[in-house]
């Protein structure tokens, strides 16, 4: 007995689809989702943000570092941490992109041969 392929293709736009947050790859428990997205958007630029300060800016002095720390806002130190990320994501996406464009001339490369 043959089994009938149950995929259907939907035509709704892609702008028009439903997101589910629980189908990302991030850690987002059921039902919490919102709130979860909304931590990691606050705390993971602040996380990277004293980092910087505390391995560039200070050089890993504790000393330096709570002084720095102590005279430095919040959102400033948000701020830091965001553009560090952003500057990776861009460097992600730039790496990407030169990939693609190295499979594309692997392939004009290649020669037809009839069989």
């Amino acid at each position: 007995m043959l089994k009938q392929n149950t995929t259907q293709i939907s035509n709704t736009k892609f702008s028009q689809k439903k997101v589910e947050l629980s189908d990302t790859p991030l850690f987002f428990p059921q039902g919490y989702e919102n709130i979860f997205l909304l931590i990691y958007a606050v705390l993971l630029p602040y996380i990277v943000g004293l980092l910087f300060l505390f391995f560039y800016i200070s050089k890993s002095n504790m000393e330096i570092f709570t002084t720095v720390y102590q005279n430095s806002f919040f959102i400033l130190t948000w701020a830091i941490g965001y553009e560090i990320i952003a500057g990776i994501a861009l460097l992600w996406i730039i790496k990407i992109a030169i990939g693609f464009e190295g499979e594309k001339v692997s392939y004009a490369q290649k020669q037809f041969r009839i069989p």
